[in-house]
């Protein structure tokens, strides 16, 4: 299972580059999206919008006015679901993965990963 981590970064007190690492730990796939390059662990944090497949989650770690110059993007990746991660929440981006059958989580994603909920 793929998970595509926006709003990645390398500073290990940040929630993204928690969630990368615990993803990592649990034997997830896990590609980042971040403001600079850099990496987690094996992970390649890239600064564009690069073509990738097979993403089942998305987990956005950017404010909604970073997220609008993301919503195609995310669309046509067709992920199962959008975890908002706190701060994140958006109801117009969320309405539109609904209008195109994309499951959308006001949730964190680090304590979906601690409670196996994830």
């Amino acid at each position: 299972m793929k998970t595509l981590v926006i709003g990645a970064s390398t500073n290990p007190d940040r929630y993204s580059y928690k969630a990368v690492k615990r993803l990592l730990d649990k034997g997830m796939d896990v590609e980042a999206i971040g403001m600079k390059e850099g990496k987690i662990g094996p992970v390649t944090i890239k600064t564009d919008k690069f073509d990738t497949d097979g993403v089942d989650t998305v987990s956005l770690y950017v404010n909604p006015m970073i997220q609008e110059s993301y919503y195609d993007y995310v669309v046509n990746l067709q992920p199962r679901r959008v975890i908002f991660n706190p701060g994140t929440e958006n109801y117009e981006f969320i309405h539109k993965l609904k209008e195109e059958g994309i499951e959308a989580e006001v949730a964190c994603t680090l304590v979906l990963l601690s409670t196996n909920q994830y």
